[in-house]
């Protein structure tokens, strides 16, 4: 369930998955056209160190999206994942996103399930956006995907993620899709080396990797985050995606 429980989104379920998403409801929305924002935040037991520091990331992230001259298509989504996946907020309006809701959401523990998660953003992500696709509404979509380990207890394989992205680029209802995997805190090379690997065998756009999880990093980060979902959303109508930007 989600920690933010917002009455006005509705429940949808996801074929042959256990975990499913929330999101505005098609009558409600307002504007002709959006950009679809997923953040999937790992919260396993390795990240509490700098769990608060994450949260102050999360914040700055939505307070400089209300600042993007496309703050009214925008609709974000955050989950977090340990060895399960937890929805804080479906996708929502942007203007129903309140920094100071972000304080105390994050929660510490468990392993890591990098590849259900994933694979759960970008089906949700696309699940969303052929509901837009059927209300006539345009829309293109933009995941990141925050870790700082590799996976080590997924029920899904890393051909699903796979599966899972294709299906996101080739479907009709998306017109681009943008994937960001990012390392955090990624000091063993050994982890480096399985998350760039992830990166190339899910298909993900672009991988990002940081050696610290300090304050300062992490808002240089959600600087980062909150340019890329302002450059992916004013590309739509263009018929692309936006050109990667660097960190």
């Amino acid at each position: 369930m989600p920690v933010l429980t917002d009455l006005t989104l509705e429940q949808v379920d996801l074929p042959n998955s256990h975990y499913g998403y929330s999101a505005t409801r098609i009558e409600d929305l307002g504007a002709t056209e959006y950009t679809v924002v997923t953040i999937a935040c790992d919260v396993s037991g390795s990240t509490a160190a700098f769990s608060m520091e994450m949260e102050a990331a999360i914040k700055k992230i939505v307070q400089a999206c209300k600042f993007s001259p496309r703050a009214d298509n925008l609709l974000l989504r955050l989950v977090q994942f340990d060895d399960r996946l937890d929805e804080i907020h479906g996708f929502k309006l942007l203007e129903n996103c309140h920094a100071a809701d972000y304080s105390g959401v994050l929660r510490s523990g468990g392993m890591t399930a990098l590849f259900d998660a994933t694979e759960n953003a970008v089906s949700a992500t696309v699940s969303y956006g052929k509901q837009l696709a059927a209300g006539d509404f345009s829309a293109n979509a933009i995941v990141f995907v925050i870790t700082d380990g590799a996976d080590n207890t997924s029920k899904l394989s890393v051909k699903k993620v796979r599966k899972a992205f294709t299906q996101a680029i080739t479907g009709e209802a998306l017109e681009s899709v943008v994937s960001i995997l990012i390392g955090v805190n990624v000091q063993d090379q050994s982890i480096s080396q399985c998350l760039r690997q992830f990166h190339q065998d899910a298909g993900f756009t672009q991988y990002i990797e940081l050696e610290q999880a300090d304050a300062q990093t992490l808002a240089k980060l959600a600087e980062f985050v909150s340019r890329s979902i302002s450059a992916q959303s004013q590309s739509l109508g263009t018929g692309g995606p936006s050109q990667s930007l660097i960190f």
